[in-house]
């Protein structure tokens, strides 16, 4: 891959790592990561849209490059890359308020459609379709999975009965601004800043993500959250969509996903299912936080959970 980068960008490398399906280098003091695009590609024209929109406001995402074909694209071996230049500092942490901040810079407009996601109760629901079926198929290979997944299937469904009455009994008042497929803590720039994971979604997409990740990071991260309540007024139906946001268990199923692509141990899940009863907890106070700011329903199992 070394000589292929070489090739296709005019240049000649001294170090070079590669970083599971990615690869790494520095040249003339700047650092570079040559990336698999794994997106629809008439995504990138948008993402290029939005990258270049960003530094019109001074906000620097990742730099996408030209190769000697002046093309962005560059196609090895039957697998699209793209080289991105990296122009922040890698290791700062973009918490709630920063993401909040952000987020106000750059909204959905009729450009940048194709970037579009929100339909989350038909997606989420072909996404669990899709691993009930598949778990028909591991036999007692993978006992933790078993043991664990009509738990978290059950806590899926929930997540999607509370978005499907939301969008059918609920006015629909929300911003669309600029979001990520998927965000964790810490929330380095590194992959904030990445213009491949871009998408456009709910505001309250990231708050929801970047909230759970924290949690399974053993942050206590409820006075954040009130503090980001207070400052950014979100509606009703977005108080909604967040709490079935948290609902969703996409940190479960996102390591199911590594677990069966054999990319990570299934003792990894062990961390997740050792919380079940904490986060259930966590559940409740956040419903009890959000009864501060606006009416939401209540889920019963929840709300009888002890301390």
């Amino acid at each position: 891959m070394k000589s292929d980068i070489e090739y296709f960008y005019n240049i000649k490398l001294d170090s070079f790592n590669q970083i599971r399906d990615y690869y790494a280098f520095e040249l003339n003091l700047d650092k570079y990561y040559f990336c698999p695009f794994k997106r629809p590609l008439e995504d990138f024209e948008d993402l290029l849209k939005v990258s270049n929109e960003l530094e019109n406001k001074n906000i620097l995402c990742h730099k996408f490059m030209l190769n000697k074909d002046k093309k962005y694209i560059t196609t090895i071996n039957n697998q699209n890359y793209i080289l991105l230049r990296i122009r922040i500092n890698e290791a700062e942490e973009i918490d709630l308020f920063e993401i909040e901040k952000i987020q106000n810079n750059l909204i959905l407009n009729s450009e940048k459609s194709k970037l579009y996601r929100n339909n989350w109760g038909k997606l989420w629901s072909e996404k669990i379709d899709y691993f009930e079926y598949q778990i028909t198929q591991l036999g007692k290979e993978k006992e933790l999975i078993l043991n664990t997944f009509s738990y978290y299937i059950g806590l899926a469904e929930n997540a999607i009965s509370y978005v499907n009455n939301t969008v059918e009994n609920y006015t629909p008042s929300y911003k669309l601004t600029l979001s990520h497929k998927r965000i964790y803590y810490p929330n380095y720039a590194l992959n904030y800043y990445n213009p491949l994971s871009f998408i456009f979604d709910l505001r309250i997409r990231d708050i929801a993500e970047y909230v759970k990740s924290a949690f399974f990071n053993n942050i206590y991260i409820i006075n954040d959250l009130e503090a980001y309540f207070k400052k950014a007024n979100l509606s009703n139906y977005e108080y909604r969509l967040l709490y079935a946001r948290l609902l969703y268990p996409s940190y479960y199923f996102d390591l199911y996903e590594e677990v069966m692509n054999h990319q990570k141990s299934e003792q990894e899940i062990l961390k997740i299912i050792n919380l079940v009863d904490e986060y259930e907890l966590f559940l409740k106070n956040v419903y009890l936080l959000i009864s501060k700011y606006s009416p939401i329903d209540s889920i019963e199992w929840i709300m009888k959970k002890e301390a």
